[in-house]
């Protein structure tokens, strides 16, 4: 793997910079990107890692970004696609959801792999292989915790784009796959849902994991390393359920 170029998004929150983190352990050439401002510059410090800030929505921003990653470091044949989430909204009721939301969530959560895949799979191609990996959710397989209705549609979104993906690029030696996180405290907005649930909500959540306990970022990352690895050559189009034991 110390061959390999990866290009990790998101990593302004906990999943994204424990991704990079676990696969920069691993040998692999890591490059992080997410919004410019002190978030990234902060996170690209702390990982030790290069960093090219880019909007991830702007199919522009993507190929501008990957190009400078390209003539920098090597063309990746790594993605793992931990932007994403709820984009600073709370759930409501159907006559409220306000299309911009709509649009918002859908553009962070499933456009922004649909531009990433489209920049990067060329170069894939050409060698012979690639990795791709989606960060979708428990939202992506069922009704979402959060409420929110964009969420839970844009993550079954992911989940179709993935197998789709897999479908069409398996033949070029690139495997598509996603992680479905459980409930994971790894950032700001899952820290105000958990602390919203109040103790009993809490109790009620634990109590449906198996291992009666949280994830953590680290467990995401070992399950993206294990998807992006030499050893996983021959697994494509998976949903892989991270959750303790909750699907």
């Amino acid at each position: 793997m110390t061959a390999r170029v990866a290009l990790i998004t998101g990593v302004v929150g906990g999943i994204g910079a424990a991704i990079a983190a676990r696969l920069a352990s691993d040998g692999v050439s890591v490059i992080v990107t997410d919004l410019a401002g002190d978030g990234l510059d902060l996170s690209a410090e702390q990982l030790g890692l290069p960093a090219v800030a880019s909007d991830l929505t702007d199919p522009a921003s993507v190929h501008e970004m990957v190009e400078k990653i390209t003539t920098d470091h090597g063309a990746p044949d790594i993605l793992v696609n931990a932007a994403g989430g709820v984009c600073n909204q709370v759930g409501s009721s159907l006559e409220d959801v306000q299309p911009a939301d709509w649009h918002r969530i859908f553009a962070v959560n499933v456009d922004a792999t649909l531009y990433l895949s489209q920049a990067l799979v060329p170069a894939m191609k050409t060698t012979g292989w690639g990795r791709i990996v989606t960060i979708s959710s428990g939202a992506g397989l069922r009704p979402s915790l959060t409420g929110i209705h964009a969420y839970t549609a844009a993550k079954h979104a992911l989940v179709g784009l993935t197998k789709q993906l897999s479908l069409e690029l398996g033949q070029h030696g690139i495997t598509v796959n996603s992680i479905a996180p459980g409930f994971i405290l790894s950032n700001p907005a899952t820290q105000r849902q958990w602390e919203a649930f109040g103790p009993e909500g809490q109790a009620q959540l634990v109590n449906r994991i198996h291992t009666r306990k949280l994830g953590t970022p680290e467990d995401i990352a070992a399950a993206a390393a294990f998807l992006t690895g030499s050893g996983a050559g021959w697994l494509s189009g998976q949903i892989l359920s991270v959750d303790g034991g909750v699907t």
